[in-house]
């Protein structure tokens, strides 16, 4: 039972930070029909610029996370305003090319910058180190990222819901030019989407690269993919959908690989992409999505 309860904290771990991670995704493509296949390179950005920036001039923990956040909102906009602006009235075909070659760009450049080789990134022990209670390994750094990601989430979905900003968003998710016909600035609305997305990317990545204890310029990829498969399963283009999909698919694959013999652990992620074919034949739309939803 302590192993079980042990895969499910892990599982709970992994999964917020594809959940932060999905929020981005789901909240551009409600707006732009843009699957941002960069945005999990922006998560690798912001850990990297916490790490160079804050850790190793031995600033507090808070700060580095502060600059972390900052620099992925500023490449998240940059991104927005010099690679797809120009393409907002192009084929869907154009912009899915324009993130590929966005999200290889990033990771070429901080392979040049930083080398490929990985690199350690260490936060104080009072957050990092483990703690075992009844046999269970928990930090202080698990509680601190499951329980943002819930208040973030509920933060942004009062942002989008109530707010001036947040209301625009929505009109601009239903149909976009007559949101422009209606005097809503649409650049601005989606470079704070994109800004949004991105500071939650960056907040993902400083909390996985303290989870992990070290950083690689590929380390976004993966976690963009299946931020994206957690998007798919709890119904694109809803907020409380990517929170519920990052935490079942980080729970499902914990659970899927600490229950199976040690030699399949080599294939998580397998199960994770044959989890995401599973869920497009059975319910295609996601849990939350809506029946008439427009998908790429």
């Amino acid at each position: 039972m302590n192993y079980i309860i042990q895969q499910i904290v892990n599982g709970l771990s992994v999964g917020s930070i594809y959940a932060l991670t999905a929020i981005g995704y789901t909240m551009v493509y409600g707006i732009l029909r843009l699957i941002n296949f960069a945005h999990g390179d922006i998560l690798m950005v912001g850990a990297y610029a916490g790490l160079v920036l804050g850790l190793n001039f031995f600033l507090p923990t808070w700060v580095a996370l502060l600059i972390t956040v900052i620099v992925a909102c500023i490449f998240g906009y940059l991104i927005e305003r010099l690679a797809y602006r120009p393409l907002r009235g192009a084929s869907q075909d154009a912009t899915l090319l324009s993130s590929l070659a966005i999200s290889l760009l990033l990771e070429h450049l901080a392979m040049m910058i930083f080398t490929p080789q990985p690199k350690a990134f260490h936060l104080p022990a009072s957050l990092a180190s483990p703690i075992t209670v009844n046999g269970i390994i928990i930090s202080n750094l698990f509680y601190i990222t499951v329980i943002a990601t819930i208040v973030l989430a509920i933060i942004v979905f009062t942002f989008i819901k109530y707010s001036k900003a947040g209301i625009a968003m929505r009109a601009c998710s239903e149909n976009i030019i007559a949101a422009n016909l209606m005097g809503i600035s649409v650049n601005k609305i989606v470079s704070l989407t994109f800004l949004i997305g991105a500071g939650l990317a960056g907040f993902g990545g400083f909390m996985l690269a303290g989870q992990y204890a070290r950083i690689d310029p590929l380390m976004g990829f993966i976690i963009g993919v299946k931020a994206f498969i957690a998007c798919v399963i709890g119904g694109i283009g809803n907020i409380y959908g990517a929170v519920l999909g990052g935490f079942i698919l980080g729970l499902s694959e914990m659970l899927i690989v600490g229950l199976l013999p040690a030699q399949f652990s080599g294939y998580r992620d397998a199960f994770v992409f044959s989890m995401l074919i599973m869920i497009l034949l059975i319910m295609p739309n996601g849990i939350f999505g809506s029946i008439g939803e427009r998908r790429s």
